[in-house]
């Protein structure tokens, strides 16, 4: 992932559950089909890595078949084996090299940094392709996060060319804010899947929201 020349990205993340994976897949296809989406990150939590696997093996022919990069979140090994487009790794997830050296050069890292600039120097220093810093907003995902100030994304935006994604509580009323801030990709997961028009006019009105 890069700096956005066209604007502020989409970044799609999978929920937490996913109960029908082959079921997903088809509603997937039809979010990412609608070409509002820049990226999709899988986030399974409290399953066995045999659960990510399989899921993986369904979504990312999906997601190639629209040229939309699949990333594993947490797991670098797992998104290696798997052959994802990267890996997605929080503060306690491991380091950039060692992902770096298991992916190989072409594949995507990006790094939780909450909202220090510091450690998404580190990340950037690392070798991470993006940082993403959160949660603005209130969020479903991350109850207990500590809420960042925009100017994160501003400084950042000003000072060096790694992308950074804005995360937390982001809906279509509010995602413009932070893309005016310097965001150059938005993270979201609720505002889509549970959207009340679904997931296709959703991604949809964040596109709006963000031209």
């Amino acid at each position: 992932m890069t700096d956005n020349d066209e604007g502020c990205g989409l970044y799609l993340i999978t929920p937490a559950a996913i109960p029908d994976v082959a079921a997903f897949a088809k509603t997937l296809a039809g979010v990412l089909a609608t070409g509002a989406v820049s990226c999709v990150q899988l986030r399974l939590k409290d399953v066995e890595n045999s659960v990510v696997e399989s899921a993986a093996a369904l979504l990312l022919p999906v997601c190639h078949q629209y040229d939309v990069p699949l990333l594993i979140n947490d797991y670098a090994e797992l998104a290696a084996k798997v052959g994802a487009d990267g890996v997605h790794l929080g503060q306690e997830d491991g380091d950039v090299a060692a992902a770096r050296t298991l992916l190989g050069a072409d594949k995507e890292i990006g790094v939780t940094c909450h909202s220090s600039r510091h450690l998404g120097f580190e990340a950037g220093e690392a070798g991470a392709n993006y940082v993403a810093f959160g949660a603005f907003f209130e969020s479903h995902t991350k109850t207990d996060a500590t809420l960042a100030d925009k100017e994160v994304l501003t400084i950042w935006d000003e000072v060096t060319d790694i992308a950074c994604v804005a995360i937390g509580g982001i809906t279509p009323t509010n995602c413009k804010e932070l893309a005016d801030a310097g965001a150059h990709f938005v993270a979201v997961c609720d505002a889509v899947w549970a959207h009340s028009e679904g997931p296709e006019k959703a991604v949809l009105a964040f596109q709006k929201a963000l031209l």
